[in-house]
């Protein structure tokens, strides 16, 4: 079998990883890097090892808003992988292109926006036998993938929370695992204009059963079955789109992000500003890279009041349900995970295309739980973490606990 992948946004962060890792990948004959800066992708290029499996490695620009390119550039291939972002523009017209020219699609989107108009394509896409798999990187993807291996201990999950760290140590390790905010010429990254987006306005979550729009940063305090109680803070991501539908939640979830206080404290200064239009969201992402005197003061005093995350681990899913008539309550964690945001976001993504290569999905677009095999996953990624771990049970481990009150496993944390 003859394999041709684009891999689009080679020469950033996430895209020179996936390209090592996609060069490293038995069975892909002709691996294309783009990206709209030509000499990034041919620098990508010129480091790969290919060596061990013979892929063919060719450069490619493509303007990803020129609608007849991208398709041109896809009408031979068989899979593209999109880590090209800003997803909210580049996310729904390469999944258009790819299904229009028949090629399966796989991203790492972490763009609420961009995931509903792209799940909006899932008719169109089966009607094209296409399979697409959105948002499978870190969180969502692994979060995504954590979740369904947790609920396989319920009958009926309730409510799910997800937590991701921003500015704590990564999974297994003493290192703070985030996207750079701050590019080498001074200015906020893409990263960090993204992170402005999910902090202000209202973000979705799920209420009783309901998909809802609530306001992000607000605290929810969790007690993670074997380790105790902590609080992380309501953030804007995939998560809670998706998996409202795949887990059938009668309950409570959202997307939480574990902060330290400061951090906390200042977000929310800029927050403020935002919401009152003080701010857009560049200028919001500049005060975050260039902290300003008025702001650090008043944040200093907010931080007093900011809950941590305490005994919570720093990348987890948090489900409470029902077993057998009873009500439990199930965490499960990772121990450990590649190195980086880089790593810890393009990897999973290049497994889950092998995944694809090796068993093609059912046509249209998917979240990551819908159709990726999360023990398989898993055991794939264990060679690539660090520390290292043995197995799955190891790297992921599922606690449950037994709920001896009607009272609920989570409340909204009584904060100012």
């Amino acid at each position: 079998m003859n394999v041709h992948v684009v891999l689009l946004g080679a020469g950033g962060g996430m895209g020179r990883m996936a390209a090592r890792h996609l060069a490293r990948t038995a069975g892909i004959d002709r691996l294309v890097l783009s990206d709209a800066r030509h000499e990034a992708a041919q620098a990508v290029r010129a480091g790969l090892d290919t060596r061990s499996t013979g892929v063919t490695v060719d450069v490619a620009g493509v303007d990803i808003l020129d609608g007849a390119a991208l398709r041109a550039r896809f009408h031979d291939a068989d899979v593209v992988l999109n880590c090209a972002g800003p997803f909210f523009r580049l996310g729904v017209p390469v999944l258009e292109a790819a299904i229009e020219t028949g090629t399966a699609y796989i991203d790492i989107c972490d763009d609420p926006a961009p995931t509903r108009a792209m799940l909006a394509l899932d008719a169109r896409a089966r009607e094209a036998g296409v399979s697409a798999v959105i948002g499978m990187g870190a969180s969502p993807g692994l979060s995504n993938l954590l979740a369904r291996r947790a609920a396989r201990h319920l009958d009926v999950v309730e409510s799910c929370f997800t937590a991701w760290p921003l500015d704590l140590p990564a999974p297994g390790s003493t290192d703070v695992a985030t996207d750079d905010v701050v590019a080498p010429d001074g200015r906020p990254t893409a990263a960090a204009i993204h992170l402005m987006e999910q902090i202000s306005g209202v973000v979705d979550v799920v209420d009783a059963g309901q998909l809802v729009e609530r306001a992000p940063l607000r605290p929810v305090m969790l007690d993670y079955p074997g380790r105790g109680s902590g609080t992380g803070y309501v953030v804007g991501h995939p998560e809670p789109i998706t998996l409202h539908t795949s887990l059938a939640l009668t309950g409570d979830g959202a997307c939480l992000m574990l902060v330290r206080p400061a951090s906390l404290a200042y977000l929310r200064e800029i927050q403020r500003d935002l919401d009152r239009g003080r701010l857009d969201h560049h200028a919001a992402a500049l005060a975050l890279v260039r902290p300003t005197a008025g702001r650090s003061v008043r944040a200093a005093f907010g931080a007093r009041g900011v809950a941590g995350a305490g005994a919570l681990p720093s990348f987890f899913v948090h489900l409470t349900g029902t077993k057998d008539g009873a009500r439990v309550e199930v965490g499960c964690h990772l121990t450990s995970a590649p190195t980086g945001m880089d790593g810890i976001t393009a990897i999973p993504a290049v497994l889950a295309l092998r995944q694809m290569l090796d068993q093609p999905l059912a046509p249209g677009v998917h979240a990551p739980e819908q159709v990726i095999d999360p023990d398989r996953l898993l055991l794939d990624l264990l060679p690539h973490c660090t520390p290292s771990v043995e197995t799955v049970d190891d790297l992921a481990p599922v606690a449950v606990r037994a709920v001896r009150s009607n009272a609920r496993r989570h409340r909204h944390a009584a904060e100012h």
